[in-house]
């Protein structure tokens, strides 16, 4: 996941979206804005997933959450997912999170990312070398074993 951001466009695109909802309709506290990945043609291919309606799930390592300083995501939570160039795309709304061991991930949560073939083998392999570089950030030796943050998700708002 890239760092939270905030725009003139992103706060428009919120302002939008809460337009949408009934007006008994509880408002939403708030949201953050980020982009998937780590680099914005990352950004971009997983966004599109997630517009479509084809990526419901993210994975993300547990320690890099520490090492930023980043809270866990919870059920409820918002999100205004944005393109690799910082455009907002759509919103999305945690509805479940687990904390597990990278290794116990199942292929029913590796289909539901939708990268790739969608298989467990195409998951598994493409986030080793995410993690990877991610562990090498944070100054953390890639494990098998580490903490993973499984969030699934579902689109709540798209222009």
């Amino acid at each position: 996941m890239c760092a939270e951001v905030t725009s003139p466009a992103i706060d428009a695109f919120w302002r939008r979206y809460l337009a949408t909802l009934s007006p008994d309709a509880p408002r939403p506290a708030g949201y953050t804005a980020w982009a998937f990945g780590d680099n914005p043609a990352l950004a971009d291919e997983l966004g599109a997933l997630v517009y479509a309606g084809t990526k419901t799930a993210t994975c993300g390592s547990l320690w890099e959450y520490e090492a930023d300083g980043e809270p866990v995501p919870a059920p409820g939570d918002l999100s205004v997912i944005l393109t690799g160039e910082g455009v907002p795309l759509c919103i999305i709304e945690t509805t479940e999170v687990t904390v597990q061991p990278f290794n116990t991930v199942d292929a029913r949560f590796a289909y539901d990312e939708g990268e790739g073939d969608r298989s467990y083998e195409y998951w598994h392999n493409a986030h080793l070398r995410f993690f990877t570089r991610s562990c090498a950030r944070i100054r953390r030796e890639l494990d098998e074993s580490m903490p993973v943050v499984a969030e699934r998700f579902r689109v709540v708002y798209r222009e």
